[in-house]
């Protein structure tokens, strides 16, 4: 079987301890291993990972101007959950370590919740739970109707 596949979500910073703060505090790990003192490496999951780089380290991979992700959308970022409850539980540990809740507005469709949070440097973040068996269904209902 192939290696899955990995993804590096890459994010300047202003402030690299305490986004690496941030993003422990949510609940990734910090690998030492390719962190130094321009960028720490936030385990997700065993597939997902961000790169924290301040913005001097950020500038040796683009030659494009930094947006400033407090009043400029670069990309948004969707987590799945286990759970509604987990959904909720991330919100609450971002907003605990200094991000914002709900910078989108909630979405509950009932087979589908999610929720979004903004890091401390406007980067957001969704996380989303979705019941696929029942997702499926309710494709299924609408394409036939």
């Amino acid at each position: 079987m192939a290696n899955p596949k990995m993804i590096f979500v890459n994010l300047p910073v202003s402030n690299l301890a305490r986004a690496t703060a941030f993003y422990e505090a949510v609940g990734a790990t910090k690998n030492p291993q390719f962190s130094d003192d321009t960028a720490s490496c936030m385990v997700i999951s065993e597939t997902i990972f961000v790169m924290l780089l301040t913005h001097d380290k950020f500038r040796q991979f683009t030659s494009k101007k930094i947006a400033d992700a407090k009043t400029t959308s670069e990309v948004l970022v969707c987590l799945s959950a286990e759970s509604r409850e987990a959904v909720d539980g991330y919100v609450t540990k971002a907003t605990g370590a200094g991000g914002s809740a709900d910078p989108s507005p909630k979405q509950d469709y009932g087979f589908m919740y999610g929720r979004s949070f903004e890091d401390p440097d406007g980067h957001i973040w969704e996380v989303m739970w979705m019941d696929v068996e029942a997702a499926t269904k309710a494709q299924t209902a609408a394409a036939t109707a």
